[in-house]
């Protein structure tokens, strides 16, 4: 595939730390700069890069903005680049945007054990982050595995994070039998694609990022014609084939780039250590079976997201374990990548709920 730059002639993105007085050239990689697309070229407010120890390994963290703080937790397989458009927002709203690249990612310490992705770990990362920054508590902001992150932090520390607004992943409270376990009984223990993403052959699978970080990012959309998209019951139709060309205009080239590289230089390990983790955590997380999120919550999700054939999700089925629910917003034509899909309306309404959370 040509629609890559090669790993030698990207810039690193960590080669450009912002300084207080710092504008547009923060964090440029590949000629664009962190928070501004390869359209625009006004001033952005600074962006600073700096690397923090936390709950025993390093976490490498972008920071934008002043005000209170809303932290950003991104997923499989991705970066905290991710974010860029959504941190802008709510900086230019008055708020502190903080991301991480996760435990396993990008600039971030990835042990190579799997037991040790578990929310017990990730959830004290982001309060150690917290406690680094001397951030007393947040909104935080999930997508994907970072939104079950965001999830069990908010059910974790209420103390820490007072409110939670996430993207495609919605809060399922801890149940009787595990994930992996409920579809092995429902027989779905060959097709099932998280079986195929905690196998010995997941770390080779994926390994060819030019191919595989283009392909999730399009057969997981809603750009995806419906008989070919991701199903996860439905091994033909993994998330790591080849996309074709040219990529949707919303794929845009500096994240593309961004997150190609870095998982060429990194693998796939640590970020399938998530996976793997889900068995652990369920082993050890009897205590938080049924628990409920009283803090004010947010959901979206695309409505041709592949997840929702799993999900089955309603908004009364969601409110029954959050009770302070503010929005349950399904968006027609998108799928998994809200945050870029849907870049615009996702800004919207996490700068109206950070403004309603912060008017209580």
């Amino acid at each position: 595939m040509s629609i890559l730059a090669t790993p030698s002639s990207l810039l690193s993105r960590r080669s450009f730390i912002a300084t207080a007085t710092a504008f547009g050239a923060a964090l440029a990689f590949g000629g664009v700069a962190f928070g501004q697309t390869s359209k625009e070229s006004d001033a952005r407010l600074p962006i600073k890069e700096i690397d923090i120890s936390t709950n025993g390994i390093h976490l490498h963290v972008t920071e934008q903005g002043t005000g209170s703080a809303i932290l950003f937790a991104h997923g499989f397989p991705d970066t905290a680049y991710t974010w860029r458009k959504q941190m802008q927002a709510v900086a230019d709203a008055g708020y502190h945007a903080i991301a991480p690249d996760m435990r396993g990612y990008g600039g971030s310490g990835a042990p190579a054990d799997a037991a040790l992705y578990t929310p017990f770990q990730t959830v004290g990362d982001l309060v150690g982050l917290l406690d680094a920054l001397q951030v007393p508590e947040v909104i935080i902001v999930g997508h994907d595995w970072g939104a079950n992150v965001a999830w069990n932090a908010a059910m974790m520390r209420p103390d820490r994070f007072k409110a939670v607004f996430c993207l495609s992943v919605p809060y399922s409270p801890r149940g009787d039998v595990s994930t992996l376990d409920a579809m092995r009984a429902a027989g779905h223990g060959s097709d099932f694609y998280m079986f195929e993403q905690i196998s010995p052959q997941a770390d080779q699978i994926w390994s060819n990022a030019a191919v595989t970080i283009p392909g999730v990012l399009y057969w997981a959309s809603g750009s995806a014609p419906a008989a070919e998209a991701w199903n996860p019951l439905i091994p033909a139709r993994s998330l790591h084939r080849v996309a074709p060309t040219p990529l949707p205009g919303w794929i845009e080239p500096d994240y593309l780039a961004h997150n190609t590289a870095e998982f060429q230089r990194t693998g796939f390990h640590g970020a399938l250590n998530y996976y793997r983790a889900i068995q652990p955590f369920f082993d050890l997380s009897a205590a938080y079976r049924g628990a409920r999120i009283q803090q004010p919550s947010y959901f979206m999700w695309g409505k041709s997201d592949g997840l929702f054939s799993i999900y089955q999700l309603t908004e009364a089925k969601l409110r029954e374990h959050l009770p302070g629910l503010a929005g349950y917003v399904g968006v027609d034509g998108v799928g998994h990548w809200m945050q870029h899909e849907a870049s615009d309306r996702v800004s919207q309404e996490l700068v109206k709920f950070a403004r309603s959370v912060s008017a209580k």
